[in-house]
């Protein structure tokens, strides 16, 4: 290896040239000097990334700024400082216009293209611990990649391939901490997740002066074209500088991105602090919990249940009490709201349904009214309607029928079905929402983002051996990542959905039951067996990842409801529904010649 990896002068070769050469080996059919090759491109990108961090970190420290400022003395300390990293970057490296790689080459290095050649590779040579190993580190930052998704789960189907095998090799250490200590967090074991998050703690720290040095060099200029325009030593300066600023504070969303997504963790830094003022509470520690909270609020200032756990832990430590647990700020927010209507029962809460931001209720609506809107689910629903058209878009084994409220409300005013029923599916509707709305305590409007009756029906003939699920384990808001243990709040997902609620028609069906899960998407929370009248709401994002078991036989139906707290997102059939409602509660619909224009959102 190490003739790959240095020349004639003892400096290493350009990781581009030795990618070059791996790629031109793997198309020659020659695996082993892909191998060779490819494993001395990550090697020396690797080198190269710790020698300008390590020389721009000295140089900063050798030559700083000082208090006292003036023209002369900035330019000798830029001057000074470009001398110091050149010299030392070249002391390592070799001249630094050798190791100059264009985009395309950063680009895949960054994606970890690499990594794809090294598992075929690696495969060819009947290496299948180390392919193993090389086909993870690129699913992880490439899960949309469904051919490598397919290898992962042969390799572990191979006997000499083992758990330990599926490394990310380019995993970053405060990410790897972080994920680790929050499963022990989540597990109740509080003395090993503290340990973890200080480790990550460290980590990110780290992380981020490397992030900020590496910021330190050559800059581009987007929309800025020197060549052309005559710019002043000074704005060339100011832009410069102005473009090392925006790095730096790029470093904080891209400590918080994980390898191929595009949106940081929310509050990942905060997040820290939040989980470890707690477990340090659960371990005794009180003097590092109110550090932690206070750090927290550093962030957040004056987050009402943080700054009461402030008020908690100076009280104990005044009283010098170490073993009374954390009073709890949220005990109206866990009670819940009023529930409005007088027919309504609370069933479960969140503790009860092991959550946070859940609620089961019953006798939402009457017996009858599930009877009606059943036979209205018969005469409207089509197959695909809400699926873009899929009869079966969660499996193969179960038709999936739809219907909106505009388009029921359309049937009833063309006589097709009873306005009566097509009425009672809006109404039924806004009832739910008014009470989503009172239980949760929301202090805005809650408005409905998407309304849906829907009937999924078990198909004859295709359920022996099922082992799907009539709805896979999902978040409304955010695209769940049981891997990484995080629920990604961007597109494709209608991350504008705050609340969720399903009120169930009937239950003389088999199966069908509505699960919430862990992240993990295994391991099963709280189960709700669905029956006429009953209701389950909760919020729409990460923290309640949910499916429904398999429909095994007969037909399950429901009115599905999503519901958003920002009105740009309000649902358009709603808007229009509503008119049609306003319309007929003044009896002027029969004079107008209103033209309904059904129009499926999803």
């Amino acid at each position: 290896m190490d003739s790959v990896l240095t020349s004639s002068a003892a400096f290493l070769e350009p990781y581009d040239l030795l990618y070059d050469n791996a790629v031109q080996a793997f198309y020659n059919g020659d695996y082993r000097n892909v191998v060779r090759f490819m494993e001395g491109a990550l090697s020396t990108h690797r080198e190269v990334r710790r020698t300008r961090v390590r020389c721009r970190l000295r140089c900063q420290d050798q030559h700083p700024f000082g208090k006292t400022f003036s023209d002369l003395r900035f330019f000798d300390v830029v001057l000074r400082r470009a001398a110091c990293m050149n010299r030392c970057i070249e002391e390592k490296l070799g001249a630094q216009s050798v190791h100059k790689v264009s985009e395309d080459v950063v680009q895949d290095f960054n994606r970890r293209i690499p990594y794809n050649y090294l598992q075929l590779a690696y495969q060819k040579l009947k290496q299948t611990d180390k392919a193993a190993a090389a086909a993870h580190t690129y699913f992880q930052a490439n899960p949309e990649h469904v051919e490598m998704g397919q290898d992962l789960e042969q390799y572990k189907d191979l006997q000499n391939v083992r758990e330990e095998h599926f490394v990310d090799r380019e995993a970053r250490p405060h990410q790897h901490s972080f994920t680790a200590a929050v499963r022990l967090y989540d597990k109740g074991d509080y003395d090993a997740a503290v340990s973890l998050f200080e480790d990550a703690l460290l980590e990110y720290y780290k992380a981020d002066v490397e992030c900020r040095a590496l910021c330190q060099g050559p800059q581009k200029f987007e929309g800025h074209d020197h060549l052309r325009y005559r710019y002043s030593l000074h704005e060339l300066i100011s832009d410069h500088f102005t473009q090392v600023l925006h790095c730096e504070h790029e470093c904080v969303r891209d400590l918080a991105t994980r390898p191929g997504r595009l949106s940081p963790m929310e509050n990942y830094l905060p997040l820290h602090y939040d989980y470890l003022q707690f477990a340090y509470f659960k371990v005794g520690r009180l003097e590092e919990a109110l550090q932690c909270a206070l750090t927290y609020l550093l962030f957040h200032e004056g987050e009402e249940f943080m700054t009461d756990n402030v008020d908690y832990y100076r009280e104990m430590l005044g009283h010098d009490v170490h073993n009374i647990l954390l009073l709890c700020t949220m005990l109206q927010y866990l009670l819940g709201g009023p529930l409005i209507y007088d027919s309504v029962k609370l069933v479960q809460d969140s503790v009860a349904l092991n959550g946070t931001q859940r609620v089961l209720l019953d006798q939402v609506i009457s017996e009858d009214e599930c009877a009606d809107l059943q036979q209205l689910a018969h005469a409207v629903t089509m197959a695909g309607d809400g699926y873009r058209g899929r009869m079966s878009p969660h499996t193969p084994n179960e038709k999936f029928e739809g219907a909106t409220v505009l388009k029921t409300l359309q049937y009833g005013y063309e006589g097709r079905v009873p306005m009566k029923s097509a009425r009672l599916f809006y109404d039924a509707s806004e009832r739910a929402r008014r009470i989503i709305e009172s239980y949760f305590m929301l202090n805005s409007t809650l408005h409905f983002s998407y309304t849906h009756l829907v009937c999924r029906t078990a198909i004859t003939g295709q359920q022996d051996h099922r082992n799907d699920l009539s709805h896979p384990i999902h978040a409304d808001n955010c695209l769940l990542d049981p891997e990484a243990n995080e629920c990604w709040k961007e597109p494709p997902a209608y991350t504008y959905r705050d609340y969720s609620a399903l009120l169930y028609l009937n239950g003389d069906f088999e199966g069908g039951e509505f699960i919430f899960t862990e992240m993990d998407a295994k391991t099963i929370t709280a189960s709700v067996k669905p029956k006429c009248g009953r209701l389950v709401g909760f919020s729409s994002g990460g923290e309640n990842p949910h499916g429904v078991k398999a429909v095994t036989s007969g037909q399950r139906c429901a009115v599905a409801l999503w519901f958003t707290l920002d009105p740009l997102f309000r649902e358009l059939e709603r808007l229009q529904a509503d008119e049609v409602i306003l319309a007929l509660d003044t009896q002027s619909v029969w004079n107008q010649g209103l033209n309904i224009n059904p129009k499926d959102e999803l």
